[in-house]
C-alpha cells in the first residue's frame, strides 16, 4: 500500500498517450458501476465497447471488494473482449492467487484470469509506503499511533 501501484501504470499510460495510443484509466469500482448503469439503461453493448476500444485500459484497485454475480459477469465480458486485442493493466492490493475468490463464479473467474495471465507480466511491488514518507510528521511504521 502506497508503494506506487497506481503511479507506475499511470506513467505507462502517459507514455502510451504521448505515442498516440488511446488510453483509459478507471478505478475498478467505477468501471463496475459504469457497466451496471449501462445494464440498467439497455446500453450495455455501447458501454462495453467503450472499455474494449482503447489501446490500453488501466483498472486500478481491483479486488477491494468481492464481486457480485453481475459484476463478475460484466468484468469477465470486458476481459474476454479485450483479450488479444489490446493491453490491460490491473492493479490490486491482493495477490493474483486471491482473485478467483473475488468472483461470484469460480469457473467464470478461472476463464477470465486465464486469459489475463496468458501473456501477462506480473510486477509485485513491496516496500515502505511512499505516502508515509511524504507525511508532514515523517515516516511512520504500521501500528504507530498518529500524533
Amino acid at each position: 500500500m502506497g508503494v506506487g501501484k497506481t503511479f507506475l501504470p499511470c506513467a505507462l499510460g502517459h507514455s502510451a498517450c504521448r505515442a498516440g495510443a488511446r488510453v483509459r484509466f478507471v478505478k475498478a469500482a467505477r468501471l463496475l458501476q459504469s457497466l451496471h448503469q449501462s445494464q440498467a439503461d439497455n446500453s450495455f453493448e455501447r458501454g462495453l465497447w467503450s472499455w474494449v476500444a482503447p489501446d490500453l485500459v488501466i483498472v486500478d484497485d481491483f479486488g477491494l471488494r468481492k464481486l457480485t454475480a453481475q459484476q463478475s459477469s460484466d468484468f469477465y465480458d470486458v476481459l474476454v473482449e479485450r483479450d488479444k486485442r489490446s493491453a490491460t493493466v490491473i492493479t490490486s492490493n491482493r495477490a493474483v492467487d486471491e482473485w478467483v475468490a473475488l468472483f461470484d463464479d469460480p469457473i467464470l473467474a478461472n476463464s477470465a484470469l486465464d486469459r489475463v495471465a496468458h501473456r501477462a507480466h506480473q510486477i509485485v511491488m513491496d516496500g515502505p509506503s511512499l505516502r508515509a514518507a511524504q507525511a508532514p510528521n515523517g515516516p511512520r511504521r504500521r501500528g504507530d499511533a498518529a500524533r
